[in-house]
């Protein structure tokens, strides 16, 4: 079995968090033999970053407007402290982590966004043989959320995206989004254990789900309509989350799939 983990920046701003994902992760990968790729954010730390330096940061519709300053700080950031210290928490659990980018071997290919938000872009294409060539040998990649092009362009990807597009190119049977909430929730506030692609794309349009939980919506539909079997919505911070997932424990979460059974 395949599966892709998508680590959202928050989680990883506690040490404490951090280190129980990669543990999870590790043990995950050895307990039950599958290949796994995970694929991380960092927006906090970036806008701390850039706040430190006086710099103030903009968004567009929930996406960084990145301009050349902003783009070097996520290189800086998203590729470089947050990745190596992820990879760093996940050898001290065991496991053999590779550190890269989208950029890496052409894992993606991004193209710009919209001229207003600068050098954010969307992926566009994905080459998944360096996922496979790691995950066949045991090591687990560790994917920044920033991607290039064909001409030497570096972009800004936001961190769902990215997920699904590798996710879906990796072939993997389950994308997993830990986050800081539980789930996602109905317009009374509830916890919905089950949804379609429908469901969420109505959720969407009813403007339920909004912002961040759009993203997240809106790149499991992409993940799923491209051939990834489930898509899980989970708290990081839940117990033994990682492992639970895995086992298809349908107390924690939603769980999203392409149509209903």
């Amino acid at each position: 079995m395949r599966v892709l983990v998508k680590l959202g920046g928050t989680l990883l701003e506690s040490d404490a968090v951090k280190a129980s994902l990669a543990g999870q992760v590790v043990r995950a990968a050895a307990e039950t033999g599958v290949e796994l790729v995970v694929v991380h954010g960092g927006g906090k730390r970036m806008t701390r970053f850039l706040a430190e330096r006086g710099i103030e940061s903009r968004f567009v519709n929930g996406l960084r407007v990145t301009d050349e300053v902003a783009l070097d700080a996520v290189v800086k950031v998203f590729a470089g402290s947050v990745n190596h210290e992820l990879v760093a928490a996940l050898q001290a659990s065991g496991a053999q982590a590779v550190g890269l980018s989208g950029i890496d071997a052409g894992l993606t290919e991004a193209e710009p966004l919209s001229p207003e938000l600068g050098a954010v872009g969307r992926v566009v294409r994905s080459r998944p043989e360096l996922l496979h060539l790691l995950t066949a040998n045991r090591y687990i990649p560790v994917v920044a959320c920033v991607s290039g092009d064909s001409k030497g362009n570096i972009y800004n990807v936001n961190a769902d995206q990215m997920a699904a597009a590798c996710a879906a190119a990796f072939g993997a049977d389950r994308l997993l989004f830990l986050t800081d909430v539980e789930g996602v929730l109905d317009a009374e506030r509830r916890l919905q254990p089950l949804l379609t692609v429908a469901a969420c794309e109505t959720l969407i349009r009813d403007g339920i789900a909004a912002g961040g939980m759009q993203a997240k919506l809106e790149s499991a539909i992409s993940a799923l309509l491209q051939g990834v079997g489930e898509v899980r919505i989970a708290a990081g911070a839940s117990p033994d989350v990682v492992r639970r997932l895995l086992d298809g424990d349908r107390e924690v979460g939603t769980r999203l799939v392409r149509e209903a059974l």
